[in-house]
């Protein structure tokens, strides 16, 4: 009973922890702009099932993904085992699954326990190739401080999780043969059996006891600890990578999109109609936060800091000051910061959020990083959750030119000639004349 009553107490204060700090994040996402329509849902769905689900991109670097995937499946096969302990914590029971599912409950443990191994071996893998190889895109500056902890931190805590997994159930195995009026059997575990028994067999009856305790406790407060931290951590991503994928940017690679005031503005410039119905803008692209699509904040908390659009950003190779996964840190700590400072109001005639804080975007990103990308899309391929880097960076390099008039000086001669010629070049010719020649 009083164990009972210490596990109910222990997991409402765990669950009550953790929904505050999700909350915090779906306020720091609603913190974007609305988006009217959402369509193509069967298009959405087949992106979600292949990026999210199947981890399509991972694979293009194969020694990664495969040991990613076992990571992924063993995270939520073992999810199973979880379940169990959750209700035999919350009825009193134990191994309440066990006499229910006969032969099929050891087949389970056994397979939890054989992707369990596959999992260690990965994160042991993770582990050497971030600390002892020091793969080059793990070591940028933007993972400095809590990032590079950030993911050592996940990997100790899954290898605390397989162990104690491995000790519960060889305690229990031997507490099976000591006393099996107590300790029903439940069929052989024979991963940990034969891992742990050399060191188990000889313990007396209330070590045994004292252990399989021991680490059934272990594994369900590291399980809560999963629950609670996450929020906090880059392995957000576990959850988000599936909303994340099914909101992605369905247009075409490299397509911009128009604002269309200027764009009226362009086309009373060259005498053609102008478009109906367009609305009025006092400010163009984007400063904060609120100024850009709720979809990019999201992917801002769904990003796995993997660098994999840093290593292929041609401005990053040659030397250039950005980083497209520093530019998606920025917006999600900039989020994060609005909701935790309360420095945000929400006018419900608009349906939009005001920053109140006095800083924005441009006090974390530096026009060095805007100006240097060369909107090759790259990051956005190489992205294995579909995020894009390149819109908020187009955002902000608007709102810079047309609201700061801002930018590189170089590039003014060719917005004069834009304006004055309507091409890029100091011609006065239509644009299409070279057609006629």
């Amino acid at each position: 009973m009083v164990q009972t009553i210490a596990f109910i107490i222990i997991s409402f204060l765990a669950f009550s922890f953790a929904y505050k700090k999700y909350k915090a994040i779906y306020q720091a996402i609603t913190l974007g702009k609305r988006q009217s329509q959402i369509g193509q849902f069967s298009l959405r769905l087949k992106n979600m099932l292949l990026f999210a689900l199947g981890q399509r991109k991972m694979f293009t670097r194969p020694v990664a993904g495969v040991f990613h995937l076992f990571i992924y499946v063993a995270f939520i096969i073992t999810q199973l085992e979880a379940i169990e302990i959750f209700a035999d914590g919350f009825l009193g029971y134990h191994r309440l699954f066990a006499g229910k599912i006969g032969v099929f409950y050891a087949f389970i443990i056994n397979f939890i326990e054989a992707l369990s191994v596959l999992a260690l071996i990965a994160t042991l893998v993770f582990l050497i190739r971030r600390n002892v190889i020091k793969i080059k895109r793990f070591q940028n500056s933007d993972l400095n401080g809590w990032p590079a902890l950030d993911a050592n931190l996940i990997l100790l805590g899954e290898i605390i999780l397989v162990t104690s997994i491995f000790m519960m159930n060889g305690a229990e195995q031997v507490l099976q043969l000591i006393k099996p009026e107590t300790y029903h059997p439940t069929g052989t575990f024979y991963l940990s059996a034969n891992s742990t028994m050399i060191w188990l067999r000889n313990l007396p009856f209330d070590w045994l006891q004292f252990m399989e305790r021991l680490f059934w406790w272990s594994h369900y407060l590291v399980v809560l600890g999963f629950l609670v931290y996450l929020p906090y951590s880059k392995h957000l991503h576990i959850f988000l990578a599936f909303p994340t994928s099914f909101y992605s940017d369905l247009s075409p690679r490299g397509q911009m999109s128009n604002i269309p005031a200027i764009e009226n503005e362009v086309r009373s410039m060259l005498e053609l109609p102008l478009k109906e119905n367009v609305e009025t803008l006092e400010s163009f692209g984007a400063k904060d936060i609120n100024d850009l699509p709720w979809t990019t904040i999201l992917q801002s908390f769904s990003c796995t800091e993997c660098g994999r659009c840093t290593s292929v950003c041609p401005a990053n190779i040659t030397g250039k000051k950005l980083s497209p996964r520093k530019i998606v840190m920025d917006i999600r700590d900039r989020a994060e910061l609005i909701v935790r400072t309360n420095a945000f109001k929400f006018d419900s005639s608009t349906q939009a959020t005001e920053v109140t804080d006095g800083f924005s975007l441009f006090d974390q990103i530096s026009a060095e990083e805007l100006y240097a990308c060369t909107s090759c899309n790259a990051c956005v391929e190489a992205c294995p959750v579909l995020i894009n880097p390149l819109q908020p960076i187009l955002e902000l390099r608007r709102y810079d030119i047309l609201m700061n008039s801002g930018g590189p000086q170089a590039w003014l001669p060719m917005f004069n000639s834009l304006e004055n010629n309507q091409s890029v070049w100091a011609m006065s010719e239509p644009r299409t004349q070279w057609i006629q020649n």
